[in-house]
């Protein structure tokens, strides 16, 4: 027809003849598995039976789908009920896809029950009207096993800290006015004498050696009401705090001797981003569509090679190594990279680009079309433990003198804070999408890459013209210019 447009879809249907689906609940699961008919040609049987949601009757329910020939079975991503279903079924060699319970709802107004939820489900599974779930393999999973609870210990230690200085706040000891870190060196050694049983506030001053604060402003501070059941309250704190500090560092070192001993994937070959190849000082690259980043080619060296360039950085061996690579990102630390890459996987294999690994992070804002009428929707929820680290380091890298702290600032200057922050989480991302991918270290581009990027002349019009626009005279710009 005139005026119509052919949209061409890359998506193959795929019809499956065997498949199967759990509804999960708390202590069990409706189960239903959809096959051919024996004997009807064009038939299917379908059959719902419950599983309870123990490991052995969870094993015996593989050992059924396997005589059944399902080739993938469908699991409800219901609180975590779902891991002993998804877990033992995986072991069993089944293709197992999680699926968001929001994105599976029935036709409304049709009876719902758990029996027809599973028979649905079963039907959406052999039609591939599904969108699967991230779930990483499990060596994986055990690191963010630790990283999420060193993220617990760190929130519980930080609300032990908070209920001491609640405590001082009772007792009329405002020592948190004038010590930026009660909790720091000078601090604790103050707050194991008030335990102890010291209550002469110049004494307690005298221990603030180091201090910002002078000691008759620690001495009105430390003027108070503390008394024995003060002190009875406060030692349990402290004592949770140094229990808290024990774990997370033992945490911390087991993780660091995890990720030195679990291996990277082999190296993969670059996919090309929806950008071109572009040469910066001769030397070709893929440009980022979001960042502006440089990227050299990738190459299909093994794990533990050498790049094909003289004299270039080694391909990181392991996790460790990987975690250092990212170290180097601006505003990403050691903890960050750590949760990062627990989080989204050490191989970018589910994530064909970094714009769908933004898109999955929800840092990308959705769109909206209707008619005329084009607007940008919002970003979403997404991991809340990537966007914790993601927006932790893109504040961090907003105050560094870098191509990435520019970027921050020019974006928080036209759009606002919270979009900078988002648009900075994103960049950020997709720098360590390429090099998980693409195994490579960062590469600054430089505080005035913007600036290098401008036409000389253009840049003179515009000067020119703000200066018109102020009453600036020639005579003016040129005594202006002489005095530079």
């Amino acid at each position: 027809m005139e005026g119509s447009v052919e949209v061409v879809v890359d998506d193959t249907e795929q019809i499956l003849e065997r498949v199967a689906a759990v509804d999960v609940a708390k202590a069990s699961g409706k189960v239903c598995v959809r096959v051919p008919h024996d004997t009807k040609e064009g038939k299917r049987v379908t059959r719902v039976f419950d599983v309870v949601a123990t490991v052995p009757a969870v094993e015996r329910l593989a050992d059924h789908l396997v005589c059944e020939g399902v080739e993938r079975v469908v699991v409800e991503s219901t609180s975590d009920y779902w891991r002993v279903f998804y877990y033992v079924l995986e072991e069993r060699g089944l293709e197992v896809w999680l699926v968001n319970a929001r994105d599976v709802k029935n036709v409304p107004g049709r009876p719902k029950t758990d029996k027809l939820d599973a028979v649905w489900l079963a039907k959406l599974n052999e039609r591939s009207m599904l969108r699967r779930s991230f779930v990483p393999p499990a060596d994986v999973r055990r690191l963010r096993d630790m990283t999420r609870m060193r993220v617990d210990l760190v929130a519980d230690r930080t609300r032990a800290k908070q209920r001491g200085e609640k405590l001082l706040e009772g007792a009329l000891v405002k020592l948190s006015s004038v010590v930026s870190d009660l909790f720091g060196v000078a601090g604790r050694r103050i707050l194991d004498a008030l335990v102890a049983g010291e209550r002469d506030p110049r004494r307690l001053a005298a221990l603030g050696t180091g201090l910002k604060a002078s000691p008759e402003e620690l001495t009105a501070a430390l003027t108070g009401r503390f008394s024995d059941h003060d002190a009875f309250l406060l030692k349990i704190y402290l004592d949770q705090v140094d229990a808290l500090d024990q774990q997370v560092a033992t945490l911390c070192a087991r993780l660091e001797e995890i990720t030195a001993a679990m291996p990277l994937p082999a190296r993969r070959s670059g996919t090309p981003e929806p950008a071109g190849v572009t040469v910066v000082d001769g030397v070709p690259g893929t440009v980022s569509t979001v960042t502006g980043e440089i990227f050299p080619p990738a190459t299909d060296a093994p794990v533990g090679a050498t790049p094909p360039s003289a004299g270039g950085p080694p391909v990181p061996r392991t996790v460790a190594d990987l975690v250092d690579l990212l170290d180097a990102v601006p505003g990403i630390g050691r903890d960050s990279a750590q949760m990062v890459l627990a989080e989204i996987g050490i191989d970018m294999g589910p994530f064909a680009t970094s714009g769908h690994l933004a898109s999955w992070a929800k840092l990308t804002s959705r769109t909206i079309q209707t008619g005329a009428s084009l607007r940008m929707g919002r970003t979403g929820r997404g991991n809340r433990y990537v966007r914790r680290a993601l927006g932790t380091a893109a504040v961090s890298a907003g105050r560094t003198n870098t191509f990435l702290g520019v970027r921050h600032r020019r974006l928080r200057a036209r759009r606002g804070g919270l979009k900078a922050l988002v648009a900075t989480s994103r960049s950020i991302l997709e720098v360590i999408w390429r090099m998980v991918h693409d195994q490579v270290p960062f590469r600054e581009l430089g505080a005035d890459y913007h600036t290098r990027q401008q036409d000389p002349e253009r840049r003179k019009r515009v000067l020119a013209r703000q200066m018109k626009n102020l009453g600036v005279s020639p005579e003016e710009a040129a005594s202006m210019l002489a005095a530079a």
